[in-house]
């Protein structure tokens, strides 16, 4: 299995996107030097990143961030992200772990496990935020205008 960023918790909620979980398949100690943070990326413009501060207490992490920056000015909608936690270190190679489900055994997660939607101010009306999980079990998070 690929290391990746296992998801333990996913809270949508208080206008927050809130991610509980920790590295699997890396160790985080032999880079601690160099911050870890938690990109988000534009599926269909990925030069178009959202970066959040995501430190880690050993492997373990628990990083929010506010739902309404998913939904920014000349973003068009419907618009999806992908969460990767990502690694700079001073040699400047750079490492993204795919955010998302694997060790639970459970298949199949995007039919089964449903977030909830959070409104957010969009233009001159409103955006429904939305995380969930992808056919392989990663975590994403659909942007599309409020009905």
């Amino acid at each position: 299995m690929r290391a990746h960023a296992e998801l333990a918790q996913v809270w949508p909620r208080d206008g927050r996107l809130r991610l509980v979980g920790a590295l699997h398949g890396h160790d985080p100690v032999g880079s601690a030097a160099a911050p870890w943070t938690l990109l988000l990326v534009l599926r269909n413009v990925p030069e178009h990143v959202l970066r959040y501060p995501a430190p880690l207490d050993g492997p373990a992490f628990d990083v929010a961030l506010p739902a309404a920056d998913l939904a920014p000015e000349g973003v068009a909608l419907p618009a999806c992200w992908d969460l990767y936690f990502s690694q700079e270190p001073a040699s400047g190679a750079r490492e993204r772990l795919r955010v998302g489900r694997m060790l639970d055994d459970i298949e199949g997660k995007k039919k089964i496990m449903v977030f909830p939607g959070q409104s957010v101010a969009f233009g001159d009306g409103t955006a429904l935020v939305k995380p969930y999980y992808t056919i392989k079990d990663n975590l994403s998070v659909e942007v599309t205008p409020a009905p």
